[in-house]
């Protein structure tokens, strides 16, 4: 007969079983698919889908509900003090799905990210998290369509993935906005009042005759190398020194930016009131993913660490050849309370309801490309050992991938496993010499009837690619993303002469119409490449000079002869050396449809030159950025934008006619 003693034991150690029962994270629970045919609507399958409540899908990747900031029942914020808790958790395998040279259309990279995310989790057990980008405003309303993926393999809701979200891309607006307007009102104050007049202004006397300084004046008497902290014990020099920052306004590079796609603000007129008569000048916009902002959100790895960039940010040099930062201009601190939010990864889900992290879409042709460390940070941890964490580098591996490694990684200290390289037939066919493919026409016939021909003809772009991707030391995975047109023997050959081009695997992967079902034979080739040999390491190192990386870029990866440089470009180097910047990575800025500053030269092109128009200094997002041929940024709309097709249910309330 059991002792009271003995039975009390035993109903504690039933009691702590059920304490750790309850925390532990409950069992991922799929969601199923109802595939129709013919394959509808991206946003008919995404408002027909089942949604699961964004608190289910935190539990189930061991999110805790205070680590979260609800923006509604169906997405949220990821708070970043996790970091800390999962700190001693191992990380789990690192996914870059990437792509050869694409048509104008696309080949499909974010659809595949989730299509794999999904076969990962729905099918093969695994943990995973497809971590992607959020999508600029501009190219949604213009033609090029969202990034939530598509068909079968979406990131839903997909209108609010697709519009506002949770606001970070108008934080951004309104932050680097501000920075432009402290900018140009800085300028025409210093012209009229010399620097005692500043100085009274900046630090004003209260009625004892006390003045301070504010946290972000203390920076900049702290960099003057002023070593105090009370204005009134400032020299006559030195408060002239502090207050005047002696602008060489031909040397301003920080322009103005809007989440649309106006070509008419690419270069503007400013000051034309009667109040800034004699200040006028000429300026523009950007669109705002090209902010140095967005590249400091996606590549920063705290909230210290974005103050100390944002303080970095370049905008102008005095007229002693000296950097003026945003932290001269006292708006750092500002900007920082700006993006207090956003930087935290937005949470959302898959259609086949496994997790997926938004946060930060810097374009990869004017920027770096890549969705935010802090994602994939915070990611990786919650997965664990076991599981996988898939993110997209933006436009071809020539462009995103180059940069994920030599630019993200080089900052997040992550090491990849697995590149996913996306091609299609069609862009292949295109490499090959096919007839010209313009968004919104009908595709030719060569692209989808069969031509194995043509089809081989454009092979050397996808060698060219994977090739690349094995030069940083990963294993590749050549994702064939299928459609309806394409015939067996289009997909074989290119299964077959990926192989022989040194990919560990090629598969055929139908995730579009199919969902996770169609990519699970492409998540077994990636689980089973992740866990073969591989030796990341870096194309450059920072030691070299800024021409040296450069013309690695372009000649071990683009294939070119060399590289010219403009006199503004010489100029530029000159100066970025002698400011110590020169020690920083490298962001080609270059067309994302041609290895080479020419569009339409397509294939694996030989033979030419790159031509280095000019050099900016993103320096606190930590690149240069070479502008390559006549790169814009800001896109402009076609004759018939998307925004013809949106409009807003008056029964339903529901979004039409987004993609």
């Amino acid at each position: 007969m059991a002792t009271k003693t003995s039975k009390g034991k035993r109903s504690v150690k039933k009691l702590v079983r059920k304490v750790k029962a309850a925390k532990k994270a409950p069992a991922f629970k799929p969601t199923k698919l109802k595939l129709l045919r013919p394959v509808p609507s991206n946003i008919e399958i995404a408002q027909a889908a089942t949604v699961k409540p964004i608190l289910q899908i935190a539990k189930e990747l061991g999110i805790r509900e205070n680590e979260l900031e609800l923006y509604g029942p169906y997405k949220a914020k990821i708070k970043l003090e996790i970091l800390e808790r999962l700190k001693d958790k191992p990380n789990g395998k690192y996914v870059v799905v990437t792509a050869i040279t694409p048509t104008p259309l696309g080949e499909g990279k974010s659809t595949t990210t989730v299509g794999l995310s999904q076969a990962l989790g729905a099918h093969l057990g695994r943990k995973s998290v497809a971590a992607i980008r959020q999508p600029s405003q501009g190219p949604i309303f213009g033609i090029k369509g969202g990034a939530a993926g598509g068909g079968y393999s979406q990131v839903i809701p997909m209108e609010d993935f697709n519009l506002h979200l949770t606001g970070d891309n108008h934080a951004i607006t309104a932050a680097h906005n501000l920075v432009a307007a402290a900018l140009d009102v800085r300028v025409m104050h210093e012209k009229q009042q010399d620097g005692e007049k500043m100085f009274n202004a900046l630090c004003p006397m209260d009625k004892k005759g006390n003045r301070k300084f504010s946290p972000t004046m203390l920076r900049r008497v702290k960099k003057l190398g002023i070593n105090k902290t009370n204005p009134n014990d400032l020299t006559p020099e030195e408060r002239s020194r502090f207050a005047r920052l002696d602008i060489d306004e031909s040397t301003i590079t920080w322009r103005r930016v809007l989440d649309t796609n106006d070509r008419f603000l690419r270069e503007i007129q400013v000051g034309l009131g009667k109040d800034e008569a004699g200040y006028e000048h000429r300026s523009g916009y950007d669109i705002t993913v090209a902010s140095e902002i967005m590249a400091i959100l996606a590549l920063t790895t705290s909230v210290k660490d974005m103050r100390e960039r944002f303080g970095k940010m370049v905008v102008a040099t005095n007229k002693n050849g000296e950097a003026v930062t945003v932290e001269d201009l006292g708006v750092a601190g500002a900007v920082t309370v700006l993006m207090k939010d956003a930087i935290k990864p937005n949470l959302m889900q898959t259609l086949e309801g496994n997790p997926a992290t938004v946060h930060a879409g810097p374009f990869a042709n004017i920027a770096h490309g890549n969705s935010s460390i802090l994602a994939d940070k915070i990611a990786l941890k919650l997965v664990g050992k076991d599981g996988f964490v898939c993110t997209e580098a933006g436009f071809g591996a020539d462009i995103g991938m180059e940069k994920f490694f030599n630019i993200k990684c080089r900052y997040s200290g992550l090491i990849p496993h697995v590149v996913v390289m996306v091609t299609t037939v069609r862009a292949l066919k295109m490499h090959g010499g096919g007839p010209k493919v313009v968004a919104g026409k009908p595709l030719p016939t060569e692209y989808t009837d069969e031509n194995l021909e043509l089809l081989r003809a454009g092979l050397p772009n996808l060698e060219r690619h994977i090739e690349n991707a094995r030069k940083f030391g990963v294993n590749v995975v050549v994702a064939v993303n299928s459609f309806a047109t394409d015939t067996k023997n289009e997909v074989e050959l290119i299964r077959d002469a990926a192989l022989k081009m040194g990919a560990s695997d090629a598969v055929v992967s139908t995730h579009w119409a199919d969902g996770g079902a169609g990519a699970k034979k492409l998540a077994e080739a990636v689980v089973k490449a992740a866990e073969m040999p591989s030796k990341f390491h870096f194309l450059y190192p920072l030691e070299n000079n800024i021409k040296s990386k450069i013309e690695d870029i372009a000649v071990k990866l683009y294939r070119a002869d060399g590289v010219d440089y403009t006199p503004e470009a010489e100029e530029q180097i000159a100066r970025y050396t002698r400011l110590g910047f020169d020690q920083l990575p490298i962001c080609m800025a270059k067309t994302h449809l041609s290895f080479t500053t020419d569009a339409s030269k397509k294939g694996a092109p030989t033979g030419f030159r790159i031509t280095v128009r000019e050099i900016r200094a993103s320096v606190g997002a930590g690149f240069l950025y070479p502008i390559l041929g006549d790169m814009r940024t800001m896109p402009g709309l076609p004759t018939r934008p998307a925004f013809f097709d949106v409009d807003l249910d008056l029964k339903t309330g529901k979004v039409v006619g987004l993609f």
